[in-house]
């Protein structure tokens, strides 16, 4: 059996929702269910589906911010 493993650099994540996160080539990932959401058209606007409400990517933008890098201390 072969298989294959693809990692994406996370960069990206929604403020109120935080599981829904995005990577460097701009495609969205839930980490709960660790599952890809694909982006979708509703009526005439392009977005994705968070949390069983459709946000258009122009308010996405506004909700996003940068994941926090973990500290790792050394105690």
């Amino acid at each position: 059996m072969n298989t294959i493993s693809v990692t994406y650099e996370l960069i990206w994540q929604h403020k109120e929702h935080s599981q829904y996160k995005w990577s460097k080539c701009g495609k969205l990932f839930n980490s709960k269910t660790e599952r890809r959401i694909k982006k979708t058209v509703n009526g005439r606007s392009v977005g994705y589906w968070i949390s069983g409400k459709f946000c258009p990517l122009s308010k996405l933008r506004i909700e996003l911010e940068k994941i926090p890098k973990e500290v790792d201390l050394p105690f």
